[in-house]
Formats: structure tokens, C-alpha cells, sequence
């Protein structure tokens, strides 16, 4: 007979508010109803006895936190605990093991304090799941005074796995305090160690970066455990963490041979991870780690690499190297196979980080011989380890290799391989391959390209990068930003000097880059501010270049950091170049004053200064304080020195100071040379020219185009028209080599393909040259080239105005790289 479930309804409504009497429950049963009927402090319950109570209980308190009703969880509780006389652990265990999974270690102890004052006690399910959730939670202090608590007091002892999950919670917390703690109460209550402990045990030296105690876990291991699979895997992950290669290789070896012999012992458990089959009984290992093997230059690298293992580890050895292959061949489907590739690529991402390309080649080898397919991981270790010493060409190889097996390549290998390409200035393969990513969280590649950007002096390539940086949601880091100010904060410099437009734009890029900053909460660098520095001095905004350096006073000076003399080194230059003359007196002044010992580069710069205003007992006044700090004259200072002297055509002064500096072991540069140069060509003195040009011709000192410009333009004012020519012949050859050799082998090619060529393309050639940074080599083959085509009068102006122009760039650059800014 089927009730209505509005009589249901209504009866438990009149029963609940007292209008029906116990005796009445015969009613139900007369309806058909064999549950009964039972109400624990105003809470109605249908069911089939106390059992059935509990469970409903249980469930409503489960519901009551799910839904966030924290107060009605902990009523029901109460209710539940004054409510039903026989409680037994395990009626707690639902509760307690949704508490561990949320985790709501609070309630946790709520539950337990019911507990204890019910005289309840403790199973090992319910000891575990309070132990879980308060390490879930995040107190492990609370989880050892439990643990230590419920001994001392209560005589109740956890089982091992309880120690187990807290030395987990400890490695995944990095709390190496409780896990002393908690190793201390094992040996305490003589509790001993399974191969999970040892596992977590591994983690925690991981952490800790401590390879001596993954050694000792290793030691302690092999006394009460033999090698299987899986703990190979542990201790490879281990050591190839803490950068052993060494021993992760040889542990490597020993889980070969045990593949090889048949000894996998690994199964799937149904939540799909690997686990070892073999019971967890202690039976010491009887075998130590062996020295890696020596692999013999004369003898087959592939054979001789799996002999080894074979020979070395095995106890049932195959009769061949073949049958060893074929007997992994006939077992690559079971999941030990999985474990010994994952160990294999572990040791390949080791390998990459020490940059080890020729181990990363054995085991590629040793890897092939066995019949295991790399994975895409796989392959991202052994592009990592390759690239470092065979260059970007060698990781494309592996990429094709990837392609033709149908593997996409990770996020990380796309990576490293345009980093790789950035440092090798590969920049269009670079930017392809950061294309390609399509989901990547770390700076550092666009960085790499960024810095390839600016060596290149490719703007606008930088500008496609920071799209990318955008798209990808990439957040900059401040190495991010002193490149965007290297790239972009200054306009006009190199090509031509900065103007009021040029100025305006600079200071645009300047605002939106540091807005960006601001936006992305990140702070200036000493290197941002020097990179933004040198910018507005290379545009000449000296009024900019002053502000922002009181700006990274005040800045730095909150963060007790010091700015240091490179960084005025910057804005005293920028200062003298645009010929503030006082106001870098005063700067210098005042650096001194502030009780900033200045530097050799300080004293060079300021020395140059004196060649402003010509006054060269002022130069020496600071060669003398440079020498009373304990600095030794370089060549920089002898070149600002003489150039004071040459400002007043003291050229016989001028060039005594060059036999002294060549006297006290001065190493000359082109620069010095250049500097005697320039003057003696501006006042036609051909016996100057050609003696300093002998003298770098002695000291085998390359010239550079200024150079040529300077003696072919005295040449030419001097009216010896072809003297000028033959000059610039010979100084072109001695800019490609001063070896008559290296000149003769490169002869043919230069001819051929750059000087004598009639091709049209000619000219492109060379200046790619020019782009590949050997401006000396492609100035010259210009040289020669125009030599070869028209007369000395055709080419005179062309060339006097483009070397004039190089000289000006070089000689900024020089004195910068001189100065060590």
C-alpha cells in the first residue's frame, strides 16, 4: 500500500511538536512503514536503528560544512555526541575524513574535544585523518604536540604511515625543525622506516640542498632494503637535484641492469600512479654504487656503454647484447619501461644544467640501444644540454627529429633554443621560435632577444617582443626595463646628435616606460638608472640627465644603497661632451665633498675636462691626486693629457708623454694614436703623421677608419694627392691583418667577392659585413674598392665626411668602454 507524502509529512511535523504520543508510533508501522522513528534533542530521524542515526548524523554535519554553516555543523555535533550513548572511532571517521580533504583542521578540534570529554577512543583511521588535516592546514607545531601528546598521556601510538604523511607535510611545507622533531619521536618509540619514509626523507634533503644526507639515505637504505625500480627513481630525482651527476648516473646504471634481468616490480594503483609490487619486506641490498665507466676511444661507444651495464650490475647476464635489447624490447609496454625513461630524462635535464653535452650523448645512445622512445620531456633535456657547446644549429636538428615523430616540442625546449639563438645573434630564428610558444610565464627568453635587440640596434623587432611579452600576459622584470631604456630612451644617438624633436620623444618613451614600471609595481635598478642616464646624455638633455640623478640620490639613498662612482662617471662625461664645464666641476666637487671616493675613470674623465679649457696644470693637479689614492696611470689618462697639450700644438711635449707612457708598459690603443693624429692633421704636419704611423706599425696597433681619414685628409691639404692613395691602400690592408699570411690566404676571396667585383650587389655585401659588427673589416674592403674604381678627387669628400663621422661615434664609444661605463 503506498502512503501519500503529505500524510508522511504532516504526522512528522505533529510528532515532532509533541502532538502525537510515543504510543502512536504504531501507526506507522500499521501504514506499512518498518523504519522506525526516533527525535535526539528536537532532530527526527527515520531509519533502521542507532546505525543508521549515526550515518545521517555524520552526513547532515558533512552537509552543514560543505554549505559554510560552520555554527549548524558544530550544533549537530553536540547533538550527535550527547545524543547517542555507544559511540564507537569509527563513527567520527566520515566527519574526520572530510576535515582532512578540505582541510578544516579546526573543526577537527572540535570533533576531538567531543571525543575526549566522551571517553572516545582513538582508531588508527581517525588518528590519521586529524594528523592530515592539521598538517593540510598548515599546523605542523599543532600536529607534533599532537602526536607527542596522545603518547605521553593516552598511551595511543601512531602507525608508521602517520609519520610518514607528517614527514611529507614537512618536506612540502620546508619545515626542517618538526621534521627533526618528528624523526626524533620515531627513534623515541622505535619506529622503524619503510620506502615511503626514506622517499619523503629524500625530499626533505632535496630542500635543504644537503647531497651529504641524500648520501646517507642512501647508505641507511641499502642496509635494510635491495634496489628496485622505483627507489632507483627516488634517488635519481634526488641526485640529479642536488647536481650529482655522478651518482645519479651510476644509480641510472643499476636500474638498467635491473630492467635487463626482468626485475621491474612496478603496477599501476587505481588512482593511476606507479608504485613498486614487490612487498615492503627490509632485505639488505648487496650491492654498492660503482664508478661511471671509461669508455675507450678505440672501441664501439654504443656497445661498449650497455656492455658495462650488463657486465657491471648483472647477476643473470644476457648472452648478448642483443638479447639484453630484445628482452626490454619485450616488456617496452609495462610501466617500469615509463620509469626508466623518466629516469633517463632526469639525468639529461642534469646534464643540461651542468653542460655536459658528452654524457647527455652516451646516454642518447644508451637510450636507443635499449629501445626506449624519448618523450617530448626527453628531448627538452637533451636540446638543453646540447645547445651550450654545439650551438642553436645542433637543438634545430633535435627539433626536425621531434617533428618527424610526431612529438610537439615543450614551451621550455622552444626556449632555450631562442635564448641560444639570441646569444648567437640569430635574431629572425629567435623571434620564430618565441612564436611558436604559446603559453610561457618566465621573462627570460624575451629578454634574451631584448639584449639582442639592442646590440643589433633593432628597435622595432624589440617593440614586436614586448607585443608578444603582452600577449602572453609575460609580467617584465627589471631586467626587462634596463633594456626597454637601452633600446628606446634615447632617439637620435649614434646617427646624429639630439634636437628639440628628438628631445620631446625621448622624454615620451622615458614617461611611458616608467609608467609601465609603476604599473607592474616594479623599482629602478642601479642599472635601469644608468641605462636611462646614459640615454638622456646621449641626447645632450643635460637639464633631464641632473634631475634624474638627484631623483636616484634620493631613491637610493632610502634603500641604503650606494650609487657609486660609475654612475657619475656617466652624467661628469655626458656633461663635458655637451661642454657644461662648470657644471661638471661642480659635480666633482661636490662628489668629493659628499665623501664618494671617486674612481681611475672619475680622474680620466676630469682630466679630458681640462682639454676644454686648456689647461694643462690643472690635469696634472689631478694626475698627481689620482696617483696619491693609489690608481696607475692607464692609457686613458696619457691620451687626456695629451690632448691638453696638443690643444696648444705642443706636439713635442705631446709626443715625450707618448715615450713615457710606452716606457712605463702603458698598452697603446688606436685611440692615443688617433688623438696625435687628429691635430697633427688639422695643421698639415706629414712628419707627425707618418712618424706616429710608424710607431703603431712597431707596436702593431691595427688602424681603424678614423684613422685612414685623418692621414688621407693630411695627404690631400698637403697637395700629394697620390702619396693619399697608396696611404689609404696600405692602411686598409693593415686594418684586415697585419699578417702578410692571413692576407694572402683572404686575398682571393676579398677580391673576388668585394674589390674587384663587378656585381652591383657588391656594395651590400660589404655592408653586411658592417652589420655583422666588423666595421674595421668592411671599411676597409670599402676603401680598396673605391680605390680600384675612380680617381683620389671623386671619392675625397665622400670619404672625408663618413670617416669624420665614425671618428666622432668611435671616439664617444672609446672613451665610454675606457672608462669602464
Amino acid at each position: 500500500m503506498r502512503i501519500p507524502l503529505r500524510l508522511i509529512a504532516d504526522t512528522l511535523c505533529r510528532f515532532k511538536s509533541g502532538e502525537l504520543q510515543p504510543g502512536r508510533r504504531n501507526l506507522f508501522r500499521s501504514l506499512g512503514l518498518c523504519r522506525t522513528l526516533t527525535t535526539i534533542n528536537g532532530n527526527v530521524f527515520l531509519g533502521y536503528g542507532e546505525e543508521s542515526i549515526t550515518k545521517s548524523f555524520q552526513v547532515q554535519i558533512v552537509d552543514a560544512l560543505r554549505l559554510g554553516e560552520r555554527s549548524r555543523a558544530s550544533s549537530l555535533l553536540l547533538d550527535f555526541g550527547n545524543g547517542i550513548q555507544s559511540l564507537q572511532p569509527n563513527d567520527f571517521v566520515y566527519i574526520l575524513n572530510y576535515c582532512a580533504k578540505s582541510p578544516d583542521p579546526l573543526f577537527v578540534m572540535e570533533t576531538l574535544k567531543l571525543m575526549v570529554e566522551k571517553e572516545i577512543g582513538l582508531n588508527e583511521k581517525c588518528y590519521y585523518c586529524m594528523v592530515q588535516a592539521l598538517c593540510r592546514g598548515g599546523y605542523l607545531e599543532e600536529a607534533c604536540n599532537f602526536m607527542k601528546f596522545l603518547g605521553e598521556n593516552h598511551g595511543i601510538y601512531p602507525l608508521l604511515p602517520v609519520y610518514n604523511y607528517f614527514l611529507g607535510a614537512c618536506a612540502k611545507m620546508k619545515s626542517i625543525v618538526h621534521a627533526n622533531q618528528c624523526l626524533d619521536l620515531m627513534e623515541q618509540r622505535k619506529i622503524g622506516k619503510n620506502e615511503i619514509t626514506y622517499s619523503e626523507l629524500l625530499k626533505l634533503a632535496v630542500w635543504k640542498r644537503d647531497l651529504s644526507a641524500a648520501h646517507e639515505i642512501w647508505k641507511d637504505y641499502i642496509k635494510h632494503y635491495s634496489l628496485n625500480i622505483i627507489s632507483l627513481r627516488r634517488f635519481i630525482w634526488s641526485f640529479t637535484k642536488l647536481k650529482d651527476l655522478k651518482s645519479a648516473y651510476e644509480a641510472l646504471q643499476h636500474m638498467v641492469a635491473l630492467a635487463i634481468n626482468g626485475k621491474h616490480f612496478v603496477r599501476h594503483t587505481l588512482k593511476g600512479r606507479l608504485r613498486s609490487s614487490r612487498l615492503d619486506i627490509p632485505i639488505p641490498s648487496k650491492v654498492e654504487l660503482l664508478e661511471p665507466p671509461n669508455v675507450q676511444s678505440g672501441e664501439n661507444e654504443q656497445s661498449l656503454a650497455l656492455k658495462f651495464d650488463i657486465d657491471a650490475f648483472s647477476t643473470d647476464k644476457p648472452k648478448s647484447i642483443s638479447a639484453a635489447v630484445n628482452t626490454l624490447n619485450e616488456h617496452k609496454n609495462l610501466p617500469a619501461m615509463k620509469v626508466l625513461r623518466w629516469s633517463f630524462t632526469d639525468v639529461l635535464h642534469a646534464c643540461a644544467r651542468a653542460r655536459d653535452y658528452e654524457l647527455a650523448e652516451q646516454l642518447i645512445m644508451l637510450m636507443q640501444n635499449l629501445g626506449l622512445q624519448p618523450s617530448s620531456h626527453t628531448y627538452d633535456g637533451i636540446v638543453r644540454a646540447i645547445i651550450h657547446t654545439r650551438g642553436f644549429r645542433a637543438g634545430m636538428k633535435m627539433l626536425k627529429v621531434m617533428e618527424e615523430r610526431n612529438l610537439k616540442p615543450y614551451p621550455s625546449t622552444l626556449t632555450s633554443l631562442s635564448v641560444q639563438c639570441s646569444k648567437e645573434l640569430e635574431l629572425d630564428l629567435a623571434e620564430a621560435l618565441l612564436e611558436q610558444v604559446c603559453k610561457y610565464s618566465k621573462p627570460y627568453p624575451f629578454n634574451a632577444l631584448l639584449r639582442a635587440c639592442d646590440t643589433m640596434d633593432q628597435p622595432k623587432r624589440a617593440l614586436r617582443i614586448l607585443a608578444k611579452m603582452r600577449q602572453l600576459k609575460v609580467q617584465p622584470s627589471i631586467g626587462t626595463y634596463e633594456l626597454l631604456f637601452s633600446i628606446f630612451a634615447n632617439v637620435n644617438f649614434p646617427y646624429e646628435a639630439g634636437n628639440r624633436l628628438s628631445h620631446v620623444d625621448s622624454r615620451k618613451r622615458i614617461n611611458a616606460i616608467e609608467m609601465d614600471m609603476a604599473q607592474n609595481g616594479v623599482h629602478h635598478s642601479l642599472k635601469s638608472m644608468k641605462n636611462l642616464l646614459k640615454a638622456l646624455g646621449a641626447e645632450g638633455m643635460t637639464t633631464e640627465l641632473l634631475q634624474y640623478l638627484h631623483v636616484a640620490e634620493n631613491l637610493f639613498y632610502h634603500t641604503n644603497t650606494s650609487l657609486g662612482a660609475p654612475v657619475y662617471n656617466i652624467v661628469l662625461h655626458s656633461l663635458i661632451k655637451a661642454q657644461e664645464i662648470r657644471t661638471a666641476i661642480l659635480l666633482f666637487k661636490n662628489m668629493k665633498s659628499s665623501g664618494l671616493q671617486p674612481n681611475a675613470s672619475t680622474y680620466n674623465i676630469m682630466v679630458d675636462c681640462c682639454s676644454y679649457i686648456r689647461c694643462f696644470k690643472s690635469g696634472c693637479a689631478l694626475v698627481s691626486a689620482m696617483m696619491r689614492h693609489g690608481f696607475i696611470l692607464e692609457t686613458a689618462t696619457y691620451t687626456a693629457l695629451i690632448k691638453i697639450l696638443l690643444e696648444d700644438d705642443n706636439f713635442d711635449e705631446a709626443l715625450s708623454l707618448l715615450d713615457q707612457a710606452s716606457l712605463e708598459g702603458s698598452q697603446m690603443d688606436v685611440l692615443l694614436y688617433n688623438t696625435i693624429l687628429k691635430r697633427a692633421s688639422e695643421k698639415v704636419r706629414i712628419d707627425i703623421i707618418e712618424f706616429i704611423i710608424e710607431r703603431m706599425h712597431q707596436d702593431k696597433v691595427q688602424p681603424d677608419p678614423a684613422t685612414c681619414s685623418y692621414v688621407f685628409s693630411a695627404y690631400v691639404d698637403g697637395g700629394f694627392h697620390n702619396t693619399a692613395m697608396e696611404a689609404l691602400q696600405v692602411l686598409s690592408m693593415w686594418m684586415i691583418s697585419y699578417e702578410d699570411i692571413t692576407l694572402e690566404e683572404k686575398k682571393r676571396e676579398y677580391e673576388d667577392n668585394f674589390v674587384l667585383s663587378d656585381d652591383f650587389k657588391a656594395e651590400s655585401r660589404i655592408l653586411q659585413v658592417f652589420k655583422d659588427y666588423n666595421e674595421n673589416l668592411a671599411a676597409a674592403l670599402l676603401n680598396l674598392r673605391c680605390r680600384n674604381e675612380k680617381g683620389t678627387m671623386n671619392i675625397q669628400s665622400i670619404f672625408k665626411y663618413a670617416c669624420n663621422e665614425y671618428e666622432m661615434i668611435r671616439r664617444d664609444s672609446s672613451l665610454l668602454a675606457s672608462c669602464n661605463l
